[in-house]
């Protein structure tokens, strides 16, 4: 007989919500059913629960032989509580944090992201799930990145996430393992993307929405690139995940 979601487990998931509580526990949690069923079909994540309600069970045939033990039932106005999405869905999955080992090799001799203070959940996530999309396996990101495993970052990926690895380091450390891979940065003194002669190999820098690539960061950059705009354009600056898809389909098309 499959448990029911009790008052203890409500709270302890509620914290998960918090950056603190999630490093505490080394879990996180992923909401909606894509992409909790796309989780639960790896085989080297750690499930430690699935919260659902009895309706969403009802159309899964199997579920209950392969998680049996670890299904909380819960009553939709239990779901609400515990979401952190604006609508809660039928399905919510607690798994353990996965420990992403970089392939040297890969990066060695294919193109890599370095998010520079990347802090918009939304535009972390998105651009994880761009790199997926154009076949970049390692995304590296700064100390002071936001937190791969936030709720929003999680959601805005996508499932990239479980494709797609993600490494937080100083660029310093970064550089020092791979001195030979050039490093590209997008700053708005670059050369026209459009108009460089772009490698097949590399690190790809992508600086923060408001302030661009740190100094600390800049002082890697051996090829500054921008995007140019139209004569006519007149916005500041573009979205930091609108860039990264530009700049991944220009080296990926060059």
């Amino acid at each position: 007989m499959l448990q029911i979601l009790s008052k203890s487990k409500t709270k302890y998931l509620r914290s998960l919500k918090l950056s603190k509580f999630r490093q505490m526990y080394n879990n996180f949690i992923v909401e909606g059913e894509k992409i909790a069923l796309e989780l639960l079909a790896q085989t080297n994540i750690e499930i430690e629960n699935i919260v659902c309600t009895q309706e969403w069970i009802d159309k899964q045939g199997g579920i209950e032989r392969d998680f049996g033990d670890k299904i909380l039932i819960a009553k939709p106005k239990d779901m609400d509580q515990i979401t952190a999405l604006k609508t809660a869905t039928e399905v919510l999955v607690v798994a353990k944090q996965i420990n992403s080992e970089p392939d040297a090799e890969k990066i060695s001799q294919d193109l890599s992201l370095f998010l520079d203070t990347i802090q918009n959940p939304g535009n972390f996530g998105t651009i994880l799930r761009i790199a997926d999309w154009f076949g970049i396996s390692t995304v590296f990101c700064s100390p002071d990145s936001v937190d791969l495993y936030n709720p929003k970052v999680i959601q805005a990926t996508m499932g990239a996430f479980l494709r797609v690895a993600v490494i937080k380091t100083d660029f310093s450390a970064l550089k020092e393992t791979y001195p030979d891979l050039p490093v590209y940065g997008t700053v708005l003194e670059g050369e026209n993307l459009f108009k460089t002669s772009l490698e097949s190999k590399g690190i790809i820098v992508i600086g923060s929405e408001g302030k661009g690539i740190s100094a600390a960061t800049k002082e890697y950059v051996s090829h500054p690139i921008t995007i140019p705009a139209h004569p006519d354009g007149g916005a500041e600056s573009l979205n930091a995940a609108v860039a990264t898809g530009i700049v991944c389909a220009a080296f990926r098309n060059n």
